[in-house]
């Protein structure tokens, strides 16, 4: 009998796993085949993405965002964002690949973090520039080009006492990657004289939003959780982009 996929079991899957961060099972639907494809193109619809959006953008807007406002008044912060002028390509595109690489690639990749991991925390300092991408594009090149090429590069892993090691640390490397995170999205704020104690609370959204990340990153594979970022991302912002286009004056 197939497991149950629904999102009800999806969720509950994603609440035992904060509790408990393991890198098994994964979530149901999974091809067999060649786990290196399955990792970049996962088997997972933009139906269910878009449901997982949708909780965290309830949970933020509900919750965790009001705490996040009242946090930032408190303090004096002020967000960066110009409504005027909207960073689509940045939100939709630039920032889901490059922080899914520094941040939750080498929860299952860890051995190829050791590269992987530095050069994209390079490329997410340097910003959407041309020498950025050309350092991505290289990434790419050298995850994808053993794989394409056929050779056992791909398929090579960390010896056998180096992964009971990790799968012991692991729920470390899980909640350290979200809050650091959810820490860096800080630069989306001019902070201030913003105390200390407050700043967690100012990006409480993100850390949630990068918890939901990991998990997917670990069940389904660094491609769902890249488009997932994508559409969290999409969704504020074409909200602000309607505001502006339809309701200027709500704007103001």
């Amino acid at each position: 009998m197939a497991k149950d996929s629904s999102f009800r079991s999806e969720l509950r899957d994603f609440i035992g796993f904060v509790a408990r961060p393991r890198l098994a099972p994964r979530l149901p639907g999974r091809h067999a085949g060649n786990g290196w494809w399955e990792d970049w193109f996962p088997s997972v619809s933009f139906g269910r993405l878009l449901k997982w959006a949708c909780f965290l953008w309830a949970v933020n807007i509900v919750f965790l965002g009001p705490i996040a406002v009242t946090a930032a008044g408190l303090g004096g912060a002020t967000h960066r964002l110009d409504i005027n002028n909207i960073p689509w390509l940045q939100a939709l595109l630039w920032a889901p690949v490059v922080e899914e690489l520094v941040f939750r690639y080498g929860l299952r990749r860890i051995a190829q973090a050791w590269w992987l991991v530095p050069a994209a925390v390079a490329a997410m300092f340097m910003g959407p520039k041309w020498s950025a991408v050309m350092l991505l594009t290289a990434i790419f090149a050298i995850c994808w080009l053993p794989y394409l090429l056929g050779m056992a590069y791909t398929r090579r892993s960390l010896p056998w006492r180096y992964r009971i090691r990790y799968r012991r640390w692991f729920p470390w490397a899980f909640h350290v990657a979200s809050l650091t995170f959810a820490a860096v999205h800080l630069y989306n704020f001019n902070l201030h004289s913003t105390p200390l104690w407050l700043m967690p609370l100012l990006v409480l959204p993100q850390w949630l939003t990068g918890m939901v990340l990991g998990w997917l990153r670990v069940k389904r594979g660094i491609g769902a959780s890249i488009l997932l970022h994508g559409i969290f991302n999409g969704g504020p912002l074409l909200l602000v982009w309607l505001v502006l286009r339809f309701a200027p004056e709500m704007a103001v």
